[in-house]
């Protein structure tokens, strides 16, 4: 997409109020508070979703499968998208937005007793019709996973949990043909709850969580950062190196996604240790949200902190959206491990001050 046009800019920045403590825009508020909730975008980030997702009381019943749709012209609001079809919501799915179209997939659904099932369903949404309709189910059921898209057809589906625990694997969407194909899987270790995303035809993929040792948390953060470079002329061909850590420690449910438009991967928040979607830690430690918020540049081939103080940090925020005035995070939990409604612009610039890291 070509760049923005300075009237079109003033236009989006007159339209959502600027905010007095770090001179960020301010989008309105979901009109309900959800975490655990799938995103994506359209038109350039000029359409907005959120899908699914659990509320405020973080219970099994207060799973939820509404839509909202936020779109961003001459005013910034919110409008109800027609609910996902079946009978239970789903939590922690992946959703991207190519030819048009929504296409969401995976997470998992949770029972009375706590129990929790990862469901292969593919379901695609067409916004101007308010129709879903129903597609290929994922070869490999996965919950928490990475997602991003090229080419406007492909759609990559990265790691997660399966029904028998965290993979490895990327598996490729054919939005075109309707079709599913296994891409060069991540050599690390298979986790789920990773964050990352898709720019410029390469991945970028960190942390998440992987078994705990015998006799100690059923999950532990791992701290294992990838970079996969797509192929030009083969999509499912992938070429993996190890990246150097990220700024700050390893962590869980962080919010990523990629920006063509930066060139960069963005990565905010997240808590040290897993945790389920009440945010209870797997290790029985009380959790915080990370502050920090960093990037991976892919023309300089570095790490950059943008800020470790960010003033309202996020975990369990499914994805980042780009949007023409940078990326957006939809949801999800905050310092106190709340449910928020607040749709919150990250910086895409280091902030004075912060450190930067090669």
């Amino acid at each position: 997409m070509q760049k923005l046009s300075a009237f079109v800019l003033l236009v989006l920045c007159a339209a959502i109020v600027l905010g007095a403590d770090d001179e960020l825009p301010q989008f309105p508020a979901m009109p309900a508070a959800v975490s655990g909730n799938a995103v994506a975008s359209l038109k350039g980030g000029f359409l907005l979703f959120s899908m699914m997702g659990v509320g405020p009381k973080k219970t099994w019943d207060d799973v939820t499968n509404q839509v909202y749709v936020m779109t961003l012209a001459r005013s910034a609001k919110w409008t109800k998208g027609r609910d996902v079809p079946g009978v239970a919501g789903r939590l922690n799915a992946a959703a991207a937005g190519a030819k048009g179209l929504i296409v969401l997939m995976g997470g998992y659904v949770v029972d009375s007793q706590g129990g929790e099932i990862t469901v292969p369903d593919v379901n695609v949404y067409e916004p101007t019709a308010r129709r879903w309709s129903r597609a290929k189910d994922i070869p490999v059921a996965v919950d928490s996973a990475v997602v991003g898209v090229t080419h406007d057809r492909f759609v990559y589906l990265i790691g997660g949990r399966s029904p028998a625990g965290p993979v490895n694997t990327v598996q490729v969407y054919d939005i075109e043909k309707d079709t599913w194909s296994q891409a060069t899987p991540f050599p690390g270790t298979p986790v789920f709850g990773l964050a990352g995303g898709v720019a410029d035809e390469a991945i970028v993929i960190a942390d998440g969580a992987k078994p705990g040792p015998k006799g100690g948390p059923r999950y532990v953060s791992s701290d294992e950062c990838w970079l996969g470079k797509i192929d030009k002329k083969d999509p499912l061909k992938i070429e993996w190196s190890k990246l150097p850590p990220h700024p700050g420690t390893a962590r869980f449910g962080i919010s990523g996604g990629g920006a063509d438009r930066e060139h960069k991967v963005y990565f905010s928040g997240g808590t040290p240790t897993p945790h389920d979607y009440k945010g209870a830690s797997y290790d029985g430690k009380p959790l915080g949200v990370s502050t920090f918020t960093f990037a991976y540049d892919l023309h300089q081939h570095r790490w950059d902190t943008l800020t470790e103080t960010f003033s309202d940090p996020r975990a369990d925020g499914r994805g980042l959206l780009e949007t023409p005035l940078g990326p957006v995070v939809l949801g999800g939990m905050v310092k106190n491990l709340a449910v928020t409604a607040r749709v919150t612009l990250l910086p895409k610039k280091q902030v004075t001050g912060a450190s930067k890291q090669n």
